[in-house]
């Protein structure tokens, strides 16, 4: 160092810029880079499926307007009403009977809820022996269709059940009600079920049905 002199000064550093960007799409070099080092999955990007979010009614495949509809068409039998009461059979769902199922069980138990799993293991098999029965007699239902026709026929019983509170002291009265709360039922299902191919096996098919609904009215009695 000579003496008498400063050494004085400054060093630029050198303008380095780090491209931290995760866009690295946008640029060919890393681009190219990245590929040929084989990261080029780091350059993808998944895209977000736009999931449609259903009513939760529609996800269970619930209509209340055709389980509505049903509903009238069982406890409005007759043909001169104008209804189209095939659609009770042709077009058949679960969540409609079983509602109906379960409501008769809250009727029948008066709080044992251990008989709510019986009544609907009758709804269960009794339709299964009426479509065994229907088809060896050569019927052309399926289990579905008679498992929603059996059940959403127990609404004739179900409107009963509070007349029989009201009247239950006579016994006279109660009793026809009881016996037009069954030939109701029956009937709402047996037109549904028994149709022209049955021809004169219909009794066969009739008596059954009958008999369980008959059955269902002694678990809401107690009979």
């Amino acid at each position: 160092m000579l003496p008498g002199r400063e050494l004085s000064g400054t060093i630029d550093a050198p303008d380095v810029k780090l491209n931290m960007s995760t866009d690295a799409g946008k640029d060919p070099y890393a681009t190219t880079f990245l590929r040929q080092r084989g990261y080029g999955w780091l350059l993808e990007v998944e895209e977000e499926e736009s999931e449609d979010s259903k009513p939760l009614l529609e996800e269970l495949d619930i209509d209340l307007k055709d389980i509505f509809y049903k509903i009238r068409c069982v406890l409005m039998p007759m043909p001169s009403l104008g209804f189209n009461r095939q659609v009770v059979r042709d077009n058949p769902d679960f969540w409609g009977p079983l509602a109906v199922v379960l409501l008769f069980s809250m009727i029948s138990i008066y709080g044992q809820f251990r008989v709510v799993s019986w009544i609907i293991t009758i709804w269960i098999f009794g339709s299964l022996t009426v479509f065994l029965l229907a088809r060896v007699l050569g019927g052309e239902v399926s289990y579905g269709q008679v498992l929603g026709v059996i059940g959403y026929s127990l609404l004739p019983l179900i409107v009963i059940s509070p007349l029989l509170l009201v009247i239950g002291r006579f016994d006279l009265v109660a009793t026809a009600i009881k016996l037009f709360g069954v030939f109701w039922a029956a009937y709402s299902a047996a037109s549904l079920l028994v149709g022209d191919e049955f021809k004169t096996k219909k009794p066969l098919l009739i008596y059954p049905i009958f008999l369980l609904y008959i059955y269902f009215l002694s678990l809401y009695t107690g009979v």
